[in-house]
């Protein structure tokens, strides 16, 4: 058995995502059908777009691979931001501030892998 999906099906956008401001279109990949316990999700961010500074705990302590596939933006990590292009990717941990942004004229498309760590497990 296997599944095959693009990322044309299924694709949602969320307005103002974490309190961020203009649209991001979401594409998550085998929802409900992998076992390895984390999320795949492809992400578009209009030009000017931006996912609002937010901190992952309690229950939504989620660890994040961030990947960027093309176009141009800055992540912002507890209060420090970087530059980000195609082929640079960022693991934010479980507590860490973080935020996005497009800072080009065209679409800012990354993967994003994320799930739970083992409660034994320690940033460092």
């Amino acid at each position: 058995m296997h599944w095959y999906e693009t990322d044309s099906q299924d694709v949602q956008t969320v307005d103002a995502y974490h309190g961020g401001i203009g649209k991001i279109k979401t594409k998550e990949f085998f929802k409900g059908k992998g076992t390895l316990g984390f999320r795949f999700v492809v992400w578009e961010l209009a030009p000017g777009a931006a996912e609002g500074d937010h901190t992952h705990e309690a229950d939504d302590n989620y660890e994040e691979t961030y990947y960027f596939l093309s176009g141009t933006g800055a992540i912002r990590i507890e209060g420090r931001e970087f530059p980000v292009r195609a082929g640079d990717a960022f693991l934010v941990p479980v507590g860490v501030d973080h935020g996005l942004r497009n800072t080009g004229g065209t679409p800012l498309r990354l993967a994003l892998l994320f799930g739970k760590p083992p409660a034994a497990s320690h940033p460092g």
